[in-house]
């Protein structure tokens, strides 16, 4: 038994597939939408040299002890015990995580936090941050921001009520959060204004990529003006869309994990039986200040956010 448990994982090792780059975003653990479950499905199918974590991957701004199940948990422990084993870890921190900014820039082994990100990939640039910096609402308004956020989980949950339904009746799913931002002009504006500033600026400051999260709207489009191009990626979320940005071979894919089929992968043995102390031990190989200091991340208050993301 023990045999093949051991022959079956070394299978599922060698169909891993080997990515220069991996970026996610806007996971949101901690609240009802998260889909959990594909993406550790999803983490376990891949071997990264580097993950980027372009953000909003723990919702703190929800967050409530009431309501972080096991699945959650397992995810955090896949991503540091992938730091464990090597993998280059960048977490970019977000808008409803803004509370690791703090902690801003530290590094411990493999395992980053930072702002903002700067990538050389074969000779070029790439310029990654999550990208609530353009948001008005949370820089002017924080509180109608959260106000937003509440209601968005809100939409969510009632989009799985119906969705259920619809599986039932042998229909497609059907997205309510797209369909009111296709119908509302002002969201579309919103999203259109969003990526064009951002292509603007990395054209300006000489950057070949620019990689954002935040609006949930995954996105690879060439974006040119009078000054010079670049290319425009958005990450999208793993809310509704369960995107990635994958970078291999010189060239940017956006991956779809509803539309690929991944076999069983399963959580890695040690990622099971170990703890998050250990986990996150293993990395520094000791118990430090800054190991104790994210342990406790959960129980100090949020902070302003850093301006300083060029």
């Amino acid at each position: 038994m023990i045999h093949s448990y051991f022959a079956m994982k070394k299978l599922l090792d060698l169909k891993k597939r080997i990515i220069d780059v991996v970026i996610i975003s806007d996971v949101h653990l901690g609240t009802y939408g998260c889909h959990a479950d594909e993406l550790l499905a999803y983490l376990n199918s891949i071997q990264p040299k580097k993950l980027i974590l372009n953000g909003d991957i723990i919702d703190v701004w929800q967050f409530n002890k009431r309501y972080f199940p096991n699945s959650h948990l397992k995810v955090l422990k896949k991503i540091i015990g992938m730091a464990a084993k090597g993998t280059e870890v960048h977490y970019i921190t977000g808008n409803h995580d803004e509370i690791l900014r703090k902690f801003a820039p530290t590094s411990m082994g493999h395992f980053n936090i930072a702002n903002k990100l700067v990538l050389n990939l074969e000779g070029k640039k790439a310029w990654v941050f999550h990208g609530d910096v353009f948001d008005v609402s949370i820089q002017n308004a924080k509180w109608l921001a959260k106000l937003g956020s509440y209601g968005y989980d809100i939409l969510i949950k009632l989009n799985s009520c119906i969705n259920w339904c619809l599986l039932k009746l042998g229909k497609e799913k059907y997205s309510l959060s797209k369909k009111i931002k296709e119908s509302v002009k002002g969201a579309v504006k919103y999203i259109n204004n969003f990526e064009k500033t951002a292509a603007d600026i990395a054209i300006e400051n000489g950057y070949d990529y620019v990689v954002c999260g935040h609006i949930h709207e995954p996105k690879k489009e060439v974006y040119q003006n009078k000054y010079g191009k670049t290319i425009y990626l958005n990450s999208g979320d793993w809310i509704e869309n369960l995107t990635a940005l994958e970078y291999s071979f010189k060239r940017w894919r956006i991956y779809h994990y509803n539309h690929d089929k991944l076999l069983p992968f399963f959580v890695d043995e040690d990622v099971k039986e170990m703890d998050m102390n250990d986990l996150i031990s293993s990395i520094t190989n000791k118990k430090d200040k800054e190991t104790n200091a994210i342990m406790d991340l959960f129980n100090k208050q949020s902070l302003p956010q850093d301006r300083n993301w060029m």
